[in-house]
């Protein structure tokens, strides 16, 4: 199958066909503190709308990017001024805990589910994730009134078609995969050129069937900006061995006339065990700019090179 220039592919044994991009909107949010810089309000819509316009049909959101719901604030007036979400588009968000009080049990699933359909102003998605499933214990999360069995109850009754987990460390995701309930896994800045965490637990969420989406191939801006622009690594200080090591890659790709941004991109679109890439943009022209690195020309020798400057393990996020 395919859709508007990227091929379309089955996530994991689900009935949903996505691109193998898919488009972040944390950034949508303007959280500051987290990325730096502001994003008003206009310039997010046209952000998403950019994005309805584009090759890619697969959108990430949350109930928890930004105060009282900027992000999925923003995407529901694109879609209002679109008239509807566009057909074809694949539209995931993800539970909360309740931003005040923490609570995240199967009452506050539920609570911030309905929040998500108010704010995007649409009657279901398709996919919603438990986010971030580190801030409680798993004994929390299965108990009989934990997020788990709130979120398979709002599958089995029809509510949402599928259901994953979404996080960072792999440890916690690991057991949540292990549930054996969930139909997608997503994680973040784990399987990057400088990090390789997630591998085994990709592989092995694939091998099951559960389709595998990986978030923030850029490293939280080090790989797309350069080391030399964006010094941490995830969102955070890290040694500055992942920086050398960024360094190196992008005076490799430099020497190829390939942007280290297109190397990122692709290391993570490449890898079979890979559903679809999530990457945030945060303004209209860094959709068009993502589709051009997705298709960038790599020399094969350059793969070789990248492989060679990989931190060591002891380096990893886990």
């Amino acid at each position: 199958m395919t859709g508007a220039g990227l091929p379309l592919g089955r996530l994991g044994s689900t009935d949903m066909y996505v691109t193998p991009l898919c488009i972040g909107t944390s950034p949508l949010a303007s959280m500051a503190r987290l990325y730096g810089y502001e994003v008003d309000e206009r310039r997010a819509i046209d952000t998403v709308l950019a994005a309805f316009d584009s090759p890619i049909t697969f959108i990430d959101t949350s109930n928890g990017y930004g105060v009282n719901g900027t992000a999925e604030r923003r995407i529901g007036a694109a879609i209002r001024e679109r008239g509807g979400l566009p057909n074809g588009v694949v539209l995931a968000t993800k539970v909360d805990p309740d931003p005040v009080t923490g609570d995240f049990s199967g009452a506050r699933v539920r609570a911030s589910y309905a929040e998500s359909l108010e704010r995007l102003g649409v009657d279901r998605v398709p996919l919603l994730y438990l986010h971030d499933p580190e801030r409680i214990t798993f004994e929390q999360a299965v108990a009989d009134d934990g997020a788990v069995p709130a979120l398979v109850a709002l599958r089995e009754d029809g509510l949402v078609d599928h259901i994953g987990v979404a996080g960072g460390p792999t440890d916690v995701l690991s057991r949540y995969v292990g549930t054996g309930v969930f139909d997608v896994l997503l994680s973040h800045n784990r399987y990057t050129l400088l990090d390789r965490s997630a591998t085994e637990l990709y592989e092995l969420a694939a091998a099951q069937g559960i389709g595998v989406v990986n978030a923030a191939p850029y490293g939280g801006g080090m790989l797309a900006k350069g080391p030399e622009v964006q010094s941490s690594y995830a969102y955070g200080a890290r040694d500055e061995r992942i920086a050398q090591a960024a360094g190196a890659m992008k005076a490799a790709c430099d020497r190829r006339g390939v942007p280290l941004a297109a190397a990122a991109l692709q290391f993570s679109m490449r890898a079979p065990f890979i559903d679809s890439t999530v990457v945030g943009v945060s303004a209209p022209e860094r959709v068009e700019q993502t589709v051009a690195y997705a298709r960038h020309e790599i020399p094969a020798d350059l793969w070789d090179e990248l492989e060679s400057l990989v931190p060591p393990s002891e380096l990893r996020l886990g």
